[in-house]
């Protein structure tokens, strides 16, 4: 198999949902290009939409006229999330600071992903918040007049900090995070750019009260997240390279690379203008002799959306490879840790399950079975990189699934093998 060309993989997923959160809280018309058109982010604009800040189709250039957060409105129905756990827990922030009530809701699986996290510090910084049992949607939040606070999260999670920031934010009061590790950092640099005080120290954010943010102008850059699969491709290819321009090359979102370099993959990053605050650049993959790895709890904050993935390489590595201290992997779209190792034992690779992680054994074996995506897009796409290896018969169940993050993910491989 043979790769080639140049693929701009689609906006990043992350910064598009926070550009239109932080359009709707600032004040002035906020001009957003390139921002992706996935499901998850349709449902963050209806959802902004149904809080009074209108949001137009999302296309590649888009403009969202905000008044500040105090001029958002009470729903006059449910806040329908779909699948998208960030536009629950970021949004629930900001409404935590409105004079009003909110009720969340999503689908089955997002209905089943933890809410507590974020209901405690809200409750601390005096919303009241209740989620039904046993910790999941649908969320009412009782918001109003909130309090400064001091937060000691117990896991890194970049939702959790945003939430308490952007709750912050919206109500004008100083606000602190300290994280056991690093965690994204997308909010902060957004809110940077329009005017915030933000102090940060390694794990300790602080914002200072704010009383308004500037409007937003900024092209969303491509994907890590995205370019990840494609990356894979290319270094279990046999001949070519392929590049993938002004991907995001943000430090808390590109561990997977760093791992990647670690088996052996021939990588190229070269870094060119920042843009909104973030680095980007261009990311070229060749094809590799990959060998087995040890991720830790330390590796896992810079690259949990892609630990499926790097599981699905290591299925190809010579060794065995193993991943410890994920167990955040246990509630994300589905249980990431079981659904990777059943589905890899699915296709004849020896894989074991471990409570925060797994071990997965490399082969050369042809890879050959039916994939159960539980609807989880980074599955669907993991698993369709091995789908696309000569030699490989594998069914995934749910193809249709990538359209949560990545909805050319399929057309994109197919532009990627040139032979």
């Amino acid at each position: 198999m043979k790769v080639g060309g140049v693929i701009r993989v689609p906006g990043d997923k992350s910064i598009s949902h926070r550009a239109l959160i932080v359009a709707a809280l600032a004040e002035g018309a906020s001009r957003i290009r390139d921002i992706l058109p996935s499901a998850d982010v349709h449902s963050t604009a209806g959802v902004l939409g149904a809080l009074g800040v209108p949001v137009p189709p999302l296309s590649n250039d888009v403009t969202v006229v905000g008044r500040g957060a105090r001029a958002l409105t009470a729903p006059l129905d449910d806040l329908e999330c779909g699948n998208s756990g960030t536009t629950t827990r970021l949004v629930a922030g900001i409404a935590a600071a409105l004079p009003f009530t909110s009720r969340f809701v999503g689908d089955a699986s997002l209905s089943r992903r933890p809410m507590r996290r974020i209901a405690d510090p809200l409750r601390a910084m005096g919303a009241r918040v209740d989620v039904a049992p046993p910790d999941g949607l649908p969320m009412t939040i009782h918001g109003g007049h909130l309090h400064g606070i001091e937060w000691r999260s117990e896991t890194a999670s970049a939702q959790v900090k945003s939430a308490i920031l952007l709750a912050g934010v919206a109500s004008g009061i100083d606000v602190t995070v300290h994280e056991p590790a690093r965690s994204r950092d997308h909010t902060e640099r957004m809110l940077t750019a329009l005017g915030a005080t933000v102090l940060v120290d390694e794990t300790t954010v602080r914002v200072a009260p704010v009383d308004r943010l500037a409007p937003l102008r900024m092209r969303v850059p491509a994907d890590p997240s995205s370019a990840a699969f494609l990356a894979a491709l290319a270094t279990l290819a046999d001949d070519g390279e392929l590049a993938m321009p002004d991907v995001c090359l943000n430090p808390t979102r590109t561990g997977f690379y760093r791992a990647l370099e670690r088996m052996g993959a021939s990588l190229t990053l070269d870094e060119g203008e920042p843009q909104g605050g973030e680095p980007v650049g261009t990311i070229v993959a060749r094809p590799s002799s990959l060998r087995a790895i040890d991720l830790g709890r330390e590796d896992v904050p810079s690259m949990i959306d892609e630990l499926p993935l790097v599981a699905c390489l290591a299925a190809r590595a010579t060794g065995t490879t193993t991943i410890r201290g994920a167990e955040e992997l246990r509630v994300k779209e589905s249980d990431r840790i079981a659904t990777v190792v059943a589905n890899l034992r699915a296709i004849g690779v020896n894989a074991d399950e471990l409570p925060d992680g797994m071990c997965i054994e490399g082969s050369r074996h042809a890879l050959r079975g039916r994939v159960l995506t539980h609807g989880d897009h980074r599955i669907a796409m993991a698993f369709g990189v091995l789908r696309a290896l000569p030699g490989s018969a594998i069914e995934i169940d749910d193809a249709s699934c990538v359209a949560v993050s990545y909805p050319a993910f399929w057309d994109d491989v197919s532009r990627a093998i040139v032979s």
